[in-house]
């Protein structure tokens, strides 16, 4: 299944992303093989995620995600 998922890096800013492989892209972005924005920004770990019946729908919201304010992004991550 698709998740739209946020990261939270060692420097304490988020990242928010996509997959239908939710370890193995923890894994790659832990590794620094995932996405450029996390490279030399780890260890990172997963603080809040989605799950979707399909890839448009892990990507739209991936969108949405990522119009919101940092502040927004942590009263999502509480609920």
């Amino acid at each position: 299944m698709p998740f739209t998922y946020i990261i939270q890096c060692a420097d304490g800013s988020y990242y928010t992303g996509w997959t239908t492989d939710l370890e193995a892209r923890i894994l790659a972005h832990n590794q620094g093989t995932g996405a450029r924005y996390t490279r030399g920004r780890g260890p990172v770990k997963l603080v809040y995620r989605e799950e979707y019946p399909d890839p448009n729908s892990a990507r739209k919201r991936e969108w949405e995600i990522k119009q919101l304010t940092r502040k927004q992004k942590e009263n999502l991550i509480r609920c």
